[in-house]
């Protein structure tokens, strides 16, 4: 199965430009990733985190 694959994906021009394509987003989102951690505020990492467990006061769907 798998020459078959390769023995075709060979046959096609200009398809070596894919898989450094699909690196380069990958490791551009990692990094974009990284520094979004690192350059957060603090506040707003407490803020996201605290939400699951906050109670609605205003819940009219109790029963």
């Amino acid at each position: 199965m798998l020459k078959f694959v390769k023995g075709h994906m060979e046959s096609i021009e200009g398809i070596e430009i894919y898989p450094m394509i699909s690196l380069l987003i990958f490791f551009i989102f990692f990094a974009a990733l990284f520094w979004w951690v690192f350059t957060a505020k603090k506040e707003h990492i407490k803020e996201v985190s605290n939400i699951p467990l906050e109670t609605e006061t205003n819940n009219d769907n109790t029963l």
